[in-house]
This record gives structure tokens, sequence and C-alpha cells, in this order.
């Protein structure tokens, strides 16, 4: 029965872990899929709200980093916020971020889709049936990865953030060269300044910002499949793989953000919707180096899909080991050792959930709605643990500036600022998006009772 709950102990290393961190942000993707939504929604303050949520994450980062030192656990914030707060808070902080991954299926796999008809078939890039198919492809052929070990799922990822990488940084410096000197919008310090936004503004473009950096925090779930050795600070090699990515994710989002402002115009980033590294390779690059943006939209895309159903994965079968789910969810296969009944609960679900989207009257009415729950999902769990760590060191605040800043100040203040984004937004929000973002974590409510009443029947 031991062996049924163990995973593959040792298995990654800093750097790996660091690489796992940044994919799971997936940079070409998360701008993709996220810029016309946030443009549309606060036009240039967007390199603002980008700037300023990440200051945001960054505290929550740091109480995800420094509540890995109580002990690591594939369960992360689940783990962390029941050992401050109880096991019911601890499964709510679990289950926000099992829901915010089912609905990533669709966020995540519509833009695979789509840049994989650009290439194969553009004149079907437009039907929701055809994108639909292709999404549920993909998601299948990422499962089949991720099921089969961490290490496969390792060997991956390096190959495809490295590739993305290469990519992108060629369009950052195209994009410099060929429009610094003639921009689409020119750069202003309107742009980051923080008397531009009204409370509302923030608000939506925040929400919307939380898209992009959401992902980092997979290296905490798998921090117990990574190599841990004592350090006088206490800290994780996966805590700091979240530290570093998130340093390098702030400054790149903020870079890439100004070089679509200053290549394409509203309209043009309007028509691009999920495409727009690939208006920017065009203006930058001609055929056929200008498809190079759609490979590593599709690279980042299937990058981020991994390290979502890892996190997943990795979430479930924490809270089925200690009995918060159905054991079922716990069962490690024998020989990959990775928690395949988990895996398989989220591809089922995913596909699920893009068949049943693709009814709504267009891809772009899909991704809107699905990327707003998100945002509403992660600031509730996200929150959660910054509450959680700020309580758990509270005894810090008296231990000097730093430390009270870093183990206290700076993950309360985010997670202040979390729950003021989440809660200032709902009246935005449509019939859909309230339906996923808010319902979704009330369906929670099921689950928890469900398992109440199993523990109540089983035999003592």
């Amino acid at each position: 029965m031991e062996n049924r709950r163990e995973l593959a102990r040792d298995a990654l290393g800093a750097f790996e872990s660091a690489v796992m961190g940044i994919a799971g942000t997936a940079p070409a993707f998360s701008v993709a899929v996220t810029t016309a939504t946030i443009v549309a929604a606060v036009g240039v303050l967007s390199v603002g709200s980008i700037l300023y949520c990440g200051l945001i994450m960054f505290g929550i980062m740091l109480a995800f980093f420094h509540l890995c030192k109580i002990t690591p656990d594939a369960g992360a914030a689940y783990a962390w916020v029941g050992h401050v707060f109880g096991r019911k808070w601890g499964f709510f902080a679990g289950w926000g971020l099992l829901v915010a991954s089912i609905f990533f299926m669709v966020s995540a796999t519509v833009p695979a889709a789509t840049s994989t008809l650009v290439l194969l078939a553009p004149g079907k890039v437009e039907s929701t049936a055809w994108v639909t198919f292709t999404a549920a492809i993909w998601l299948t052929l990422v499962t089949a990865v991720v099921t089969r070990g961490i290490k496969h799922s390792s060997y991956a990822q390096m190959l495809l953030t490295g590739t993305e990488t290469a990519v992108v940084l060629a369009l950052i410096v195209g994009a410099f060269v060929e429009y610094g000197g003639r921009p689409a919008h020119v750069p202003s310090v309107i742009w980051f300044s923080p008397f531009s936004f009204t409370p509302q503004l923030f608000a939506t473009g925040a929400l919307t910002a939380i898209f992009f950096y959401w992902g980092w925090d997979v290296t905490l779930n798998l921090s117990e499949e990574t190599r841990h050795d004592a350090t006088t600070d206490g800290a994780h090699p996966a805590g700091k793989g979240a530290f570093w990515a998130m340093v390098n994710l702030i400054l790149f989002f903020i870079i890439m953000m100004v070089v679509v402002l200053i290549v394409l115009t509203d309209e043009e980033i309007a028509t691009a919707n999920t495409n727009v590294l690939y208006a920017i390779a065009n203006k930058l690059f001609p055929p056929p180096w200008n498809y190079l943006a759609v490979l590593s939209t599709i690279l980042s895309t299937i990058g981020t899909i991994e390290t979502q159903i890892l996190q997943f994965s990795r979430s479930m079968f924490a809270m089925a080991r200690d009995d918060m789910l159905h054991p079922r969810y716990a069962d490690i296969h024998p020989e990959w050792q990775t928690p395949w009944v988990a895996t398989l609960v989220i591809w089922l679900l995913g596909v699920l959930l893009l068949f049943s989207a693709s009814y709504m009257p267009s891809v772009s009415r899909i991704l809107q709605s699905s990327i707003l729950a998100i945002g509403f999902q992660i600031c509730f769990y996200m929150s959660l643990a910054g509450f959680a760590c700020a309580w758990h060191y509270r005894a810090r605040l008296t231990a000097g500036p730093l430390d009270a800043v870093s183990y206290v100040l700076w993950p309360l203040l985010a997670a202040l600022f979390m729950v003021f984004i989440a809660v200032y937004s709902i009246p935005t929000f449509d019939a859909v998006t309230d339906l996923l973002g808010i319902g979704g974590i009330l369906v929670g409510f099921v689950p928890l009772l469900l398992g109440r009443l199993r523990r109540v029947n089983q035999p003592a």
C-alpha cells in the first residue's frame, strides 16, 4: 500500500525546478492568449497593470517560498493553508487550484489549437468545432507524456522552453530595432503611473494580468520530487526556483507588453486575438520566418498545459493522500511513479469542458470567460496562502525590517490586494463568468461533505 502513495523522490534538480517555474507561466503563451483581453480592458495601462500585478504576485511568491520551509508537500497551498488555518480552509485552497486548472484546459489548449491550425489549415482557424477537436488532441498527447513520469516531463519542458525563449528574444530585438523609432503607441510615463488608474480600472486590469503570472507555483507542487540539500536559510530548491522564475517573469512581461504596444495598433491587437505574437512576427520578418512565432506559441502552450496537469495531479494526489478526496486519486503508477488516476481526471474533465464550451458562439468568447474565471480562482487560493504565511510567521515582525517585510507584510498586503481585485471585479462579470468563477469554488462543498460522510462511515 505504501508504494501506491510515494512519488519519485529526488527526480528533479534545482535547475529543472526553475525551468518548470518559468515554463509553468509560459511567457509566449501568456502574451499570445491574454494581450488582446487586457488591452481591450485597460489599453496602454496594460504595462502598469502587469508591473503592479507582478509586485503583488511577488508577495504571494514570498509566501510560498517561506511556507515550503514548513515541509515540502505536493499539495503546496492546500497543505500549508491547512497546516495554519485547519483542514477545511486547506481543502478550499486546494479546490480553488483544481477548478482553475480545469478551466485552464480551455484557456491553454485553444491557443495551441488555433496556432496549429494557422500552420496546417488556416481556413479552419475561426471554426469552433475544428479548434475544439484540435485542442482535445493536444490535451491527450500532453497527458500521455506527463503520465509516463516526471523525468519525461522535465526533459520535454527544457526542450520546449529553450526553443520558445530563442524565438521570443528574436521578436524583442527585432521589435526595438524596427519600431523603436516609429512606435504604434508612443511610450509614456502614463503607462506606468499608478495615478492613471481608477480603482475599477486597476481591478479589471489586474484580474487579467494575474493570468500572465499564474503557473510559477508548479515548482512547489513538485517539491517532493525535487532534490533537497540542506541550506543555512532552510529554503527548498523548489522555493528558490520560484523566486528566480518570478524575478525574470516580471521583467519579461513588462518588456513584452511594451513590444506589443510599439509594434501593433489597437485594431491589430484586437484582430490578432490569440495570435498576437504571429501578428508581431508578420510585421518584422518575411515568410517563412514569421511562422516561428506560431511555433513558439505552440511550444509554450504545450509546456504550460504540461505544467498545469502536473500541478493539478499533484494537488489532487496530496488531498486524496490525506483523505480529503477519495483515496483512489492518490494511486501511484508502480513503474512510472506518477499519480496516474489524478492525471486522467484532469484529462477527462478538460475534454468534457472543451466540447461543452464549443457550444458558445465563438472561440474568443470561450477564452475571455475562462480567463476571467481563472483570475478569480487564482486570487482565492493564493490569497489564502498569503494570509497563512503572514499568520504563521507573525513573530517575525520583531525580527528586523527584512524579515518583517519578507515573511509578513509583503505576503499580507499581496493577499489583501488579491481579495480586493476579486471582490471589486465580481459585479463586472457576466453570468457565464460568475458561474465559472464563483460557482466553481462553491461546488467544492459537495466533495467536502462527501468526504466527511465517507470518513464517518469507515469501519473503525
